[in-house]
């Protein structure tokens, strides 16, 4: 959900220590970016932060970067972390998913999180979609070899839609389930704001976890 205009988010996004300015030139180089030479895990899309916020706390072991094209939106992210010196493994993008091919190198992150992405519902739209063949070409360009992408959505037409869309293009599907809170794959899952308000009401939500598979596996 996005959120009414934040007066002054853009200006204080564009010198936020938080928020990597400049990410192309980054390219090749992430992992110097962190105290911590660790795999890197990117989260497109990721609203107000709680769900990357989260993880970087439970899992230091672990490099994250969070993506967020709307202002409005990443202020309350950098809001999270700001004051957090803890949180050295987590760093923001203010960037639209199609940028990120330019932004990091072939192989260089470990896996990708999309949680309850646009859905883009009209069929003219449907290349918009985070899960589409279009956005799968686009992350097959910096995920490495074996590496995963973790989707969750309340949205059924989505999720069967990401369905064939990652079988058609060759992506090795597992953790399929169409009520992640009560399948076995509920155990340590982190729940975003949004699914913690959605799944309160009683709606289920789907998740499936698709590996890029190279030919040489």
């Amino acid at each position: 959900m996005r959120l009414r205009n934040v007066k002054g988010a853009r200006e204080e996004i564009a010198v936020s220590e938080y928020v990597t300015q400049n990410p192309k030139e980054q390219k090749g180089k992430w992992r110097e970016a962190f105290a911590l030479d660790a795999p890197i895990h990117v989260e497109i899309g990721m609203g107000k932060g709680k769900f990357i916020t989260t993880l970087a706390e439970l899992h230091p072991e672990i490099n994250y970067v969070g993506v967020e094209k709307y202002a409005s939106v990443l202020i309350r992210a950098i809001e999270k972390k700001r004051g957090r010196e803890d949180l050295k493994n987590l760093a923001f993008l203010a960037v639209d998913a199609t940028e990120l091919p330019e932004i990091f190198d072939k192989g260089e992150v470990d896996r990708i999180y999309l949680n309850f992405s646009d859905p883009w519902p009209k069929e003219r739209h449907a290349r918009r979609r985070l899960t589409s063949g279009e956005f799968l070409a686009r992350y097959e360009q910096f995920l490495k070899p074996g590496g995963e992408i973790c989707f969750k959505t309340d949205n059924r037409a989505l999720f069967d839609f990401s369905l064939e869309e990652a079988k058609n293009a060759g992506w090795e599907l597992s953790e399929v389930t169409y009520d992640l809170h009560h399948s076995e794959y509920a155990e340590g899952n982190v729940m975003t704001e949004y699914e913690e308000k959605f799944s309160a009401q009683g709606n289920p939500i789907h998740r499936l976890v698709a590996k890029k598979v190279t030919r040489d596996e």
